[in-house]
């Protein structure tokens, strides 16, 4: 028997291809480094790290029936997270996600979650049907979800009284797709994760700070905010007002996945009664590690 979730995790489910190389580098530099796949994604990310904590994360996406999808299941079964809910795709394939990453960080990256954005509110079916919830009795429990969802999809979720009960901890999966989350900016229920560039599109103008970026943010009626800024100072942003955490400096060796860290780190010490400076600093403190390539083979 399948055991009970302690949260889902909604969105991308993919596998990451990382080219990282220790120099820095420009558009256009060819140069020696190491290449690795491994399975990613916002959601993906924020589960396997929730599940390194020992909770048991329910996976909602879509996963193709190909062979790399059949790998991605077994790896996330491995892994402890709970896949018996994925929307199995026919004849789309499992999505892929690739970066270029230097010593002077991301370099560029590409995100195809074509088969996601495809099959729409397909992967959201357990939360009505019963089995996580209805329409009359919601799911009240954690929800993770990102991005990566088209902004359609992403509107009605805002408006569903299937996620009106829902601790909704939300992310964008990158800048390019944070305007999508505006229709979630005011949802009561939204404890919204961004970093100071996605903070500045939201708004819809630019700031200098986390703290200050936290602040417009709830000026612009959102309800609980987090904003991080790389190495430098991070906020929590909440009506009872904003506080802020330093990240430890550490040698920076990877970067793709550290905002999920960040995410599902807080989620955790949040959930094990954490007062807000605490959870803000566990948070700093396992991004920091894991920018540090700390734990990594």
């Amino acid at each position: 028997m399948t055991p009970a979730p302690d949260i889902l995790c909604i969105g991308s489910f993919l596998w990451d291809i990382i080219g990282r190389a220790p120099v820095h580098m420009r558009a256009g530099a060819d140069v020696p480094g190491r290449i690795t796949r491994a399975p990613g994604g916002v959601a993906m990310n924020i589960a396997m790290t929730l599940a390194r904590f020992g909770l048991r994360p329910a996976v909602l996406s879509s996963i193709g029936r190909d062979s790399e999808g059949a790998e991605l299941v077994a790896a996330c079964e491995r892994m402890g997270l709970i896949c018996d809910y994925l929307y199995r795709s026919d004849d789309l394939p499992t999505d892929v996600y690739m970066a270029v990453e230097g010593a002077n960080g991301l370099i560029a990256a590409i995100a195809d979650a074509h088969s996601l954005e495809a099959v729409g509110d397909k992967i959201l079916r357990p939360l009505a049907d019963g089995r996580f919830g209805s329409e009359s009795a919601p799911w009240a429990g954690p929800i993770a979800l990102d991005g990566n969802l088209t902004e359609a999809l992403l509107a009605d979720i805002a408006a569903s009284p299937l996620f009106a009960a829902a601790d909704l901890r939300v992310a964008p999966a990158s800048p390019g797709k944070a305007e999508r989350l505006l229709p979630l900016l005011t949802h009561p229920g939204v404890t919204l994760y961004v970093n100071l560039e996605e903070a500045g599109l939201l708004c819809q103008t630019s700031f200098d700070s986390a703290p200050n970026a936290a602040a417009g943010l709830l000026a612009r009626g959102a309800h609980r905010v987090l904003v991080t800024n790389g190495g430098q100072v991070a906020a929590d942003g909440a009506p009872e007002g904003v506080i802020e955490g330093c990240p430890a400096a550490v040698m920076v060796t990877r970067v793709t996945g550290a905002g999920d860290t960040f995410m599902a780190a807080h989620l955790v010490a949040e959930r094990r009664g954490a007062a807000r400076p605490e959870a803000l600093a566990a948070a700093l403190a396992a991004a920091a590690r894991y920018v540090s390539g700390e734990g990594v083979e």
